[in-house]
């Protein structure tokens, strides 16, 4: 059985579609059956790993609300192993679509039942909001991973977010657990990294990642040309980084089987 895992922070600009993507594609290198599931409007994640959101007839919103299942709209991506739900320009109008509708809340949750043994991880890439369709993302999850820039402002907001996840948890999905934090476009030359951590820590004692992933311009790149860091840049500091977030959540993951 798969562990779903929810990428979410209504905050943008701290690397979570960086972190949902290549956390995805060094799960599949490192020997998983991984799915991507692009749930963000804007599609970066689905544009960001090559695919061109532009040109596809069918993607979530097509399975949230559409005649379409997971399994038909799935595409294949190198490494082998990794398929994506591509997200399309459709998705913009699903927040508003979806309040009408029935289960509304569990629609990515019921839909995900069809594929949940095909794959060892399922990534979900929520949007940096916290409408319908991050509810969806965190209901449909069995965990949270929460990406938080390793600046001052980014720390801004975490605590509606958490109290999203508390509300979630006690009124929609009783056993979604938080991952943890994972720290993101860190600088060592910053003074207040150390701050940040020590405030981090506040809202997530003992659920901060030790892989710490550098403010790098490799990283940055990668998106606009529609690649993964691993093709990319495959011996930069942002891949070695990347590897190594995906070989601990590994080792997480399996001692809490």
């Amino acid at each position: 059985m798969s562990r779903i895992i929810s990428v979410v922070n209504q905050k943008g600009g701290v690397g979570k579609t960086t972190t949902a993507v290549n956390l995805a594609v060094y799960l599949a290198k490192l020997g998983n059956f991984v799915l991507l599931v692009d749930l963000d409007p804007q599609a970066n994640a689905t544009s960001g790993i090559g695919v061109d959101h532009k040109n596809i007839n069918a993607g979530v919103y097509e399975v949230m609300l559409g005649p379409y299942s997971m399994r038909q709209v799935a595409l294949s991506l190198d490494p082998l192993g990794l398929k994506i739900i591509p997200a399309n320009q459709n998705l913009a109008g699903a927040n508003i679509e979806l309040v009408s509708q029935a289960e509304r809340e569990h629609r990515l949750y019921n839909e995900l039942l069809e594929v949940k043994h095909d794959y060892d991880y399922i990534i979900i890439d929520s949007p940096p909001s916290l409408g319908l369709l991050t509810i969806n993302g965190l209901v449909a999850a069995d965990e949270i991973l929460i990406p938080v820039q390793c600046e001052y402002f980014a720390l801004e907001g975490l605590g509606q977010l958490l109290n999203t996840v508390a509300l979630v948890k006690q009124y929609l999905k009783p056993n979604l657990n938080i991952l943890g934090a994972v720290m993101t476009m860190f600088d060592e030359r910053n003074k207040l990294a150390k701050e940040v951590f020590n405030e981090l820590y506040r809202y997530f004692p003992n659920k901060i990642f030790r892989t710490v992933i550098p403010r790098n311009s490799k990283l940055a790149e990668a998106p606009s040309f529609g690649k993964s860091i691993l093709h990319y840049d495959p011996s930069g500091r942002g891949a070695k980084a990347y590897e190594r977030l995906a070989k601990e959540l590994m080792e997480y993951t399996r001692l809490k089987k």
